[in-house]
């Protein structure tokens, strides 16, 4: 069985110092500090997130599940990519299907280690135990600049 992420005081003082750590632009690069305005309340909201790059396609993937950012980004189709000095609007395509997203989950949990506990598949599954996992994990293709 795979744990439920909860947003405890400890996680909380993490993301914001890893956001910091983003803003200033400091390594590794692979971390980006997601903004997009909150799909009732219209108040902008930001997390830190780590894109992953496969074949010159960049990804965005929940970890936790269908978390706020995930359902403020569903709703808006982009989001605002910010690290260091560098600020960049997208717009990101619905989450892909079991089979699209299963081989960027397994590279997602070889590279981000500290996430794997919240999946059932391990880095030895087969793409079908990723398949499976799509549906708890959703993940976005970065198309480009919004419009």
């Amino acid at each position: 069985m795979t744990r439920r992420y909860r947003r405890s005081f400890p996680k909380r003082l993490l993301n914001r110092l890893v956001g910091v750590w983003v803003r200033l632009g400091l390594p590794p690069w692979k971390y980006h500090l997601l903004t997009v305005p909150g799909r009732t309340s219209g108040r902008i909201r930001s997390t830190p997130v780590s894109v992953m790059r496969i074949d010159g396609q960049r990804w965005l993937v929940a970890p936790y599940g269908a978390r706020g950012w995930v359902l403020n980004a569903r709703a808006a189709g982009q989001v605002t990519l910010r690290r260091g000095g560098h600020r960049e609007t997208v717009a990101i395509q619905e989450e892909l299907d079991p089979a699209g997203a299963a081989p960027v989950l397994k590279r997602y949990i070889a590279q981000e280690p500290i996430t794997r506990r919240f999946f059932e598949a391990t880095a030895r599954s087969s793409l079908e135990a990723f398949a499976a996992e799509a549906s708890r994990h959703p993940v976005f293709r970065i198309l480009g600049p919004a419009e």
